[in-house]
């Protein structure tokens, strides 16, 4: 889908804040409020806008300890992959799976208090499920950029 110059200012505003108000948005984009609701109505209908979360600080929720976790399968079976991406969906602690290629199968992002509770983590549930050969994890030092933006 392409855009034009209102439509990419306006998915910038909603992905800085999206509580702003139609009003609010009206009035930064000089619009009307009904052009502002029907923009965004077509852009939720599109699927370009999928849905409205609230970020949470990981320091504040008690789970600043991020490691990324590169998994590699024991085979490249159809059935193994579908049992692992079925199985690591299920785990809590895991933000983000991509599966990759290059020497892993797959990466993890993996959030929890401390590394104690990612030791329990490594040790009662991901080197639980089934085909995994070998894991390498990495931990986070410092952030230097996080964004959930996508610059369109």
């Amino acid at each position: 889908m392409s855009f034009d110059a209102i439509d990419k200012q306006l998915l910038m505003l909603l992905q800085k804040n999206s509580k702003q108000t139609n009003k609010e948005l009206s009035n930064k984009l000089n619009l009307s409020v009904t052009a502002v609701y029907e923009r965004i109505r077509k852009l939720e209908k599109e699927g370009v806008i999928s849905k409205y979360v609230a970020l949470l600080q990981k320091e504040k929720a008690n789970k600043a300890f991020v490691a990324f976790c590169h998994i590699k399968l024991i085979q490249h079976t159809q059935d193994y992959v579908i049992k692992f991406e079925k199985e690591v969906t299920n785990l809590a602690e895991v933000l983000e799976c991509y599966h990759i290629s290059g020497d892993y199968d797959y990466l993890l992002k993996v959030i929890v208090t401390d590394m104690e509770a990612f030791r329990e983590f490594m040790v009662s549930k991901l080197t639980s499920i089934n085909h995994i050969g070998s894991t390498h994890s990495m931990f986070v030092i410092n952030e230097v950029k996080h964004t959930t933006a996508i610059n369109v």
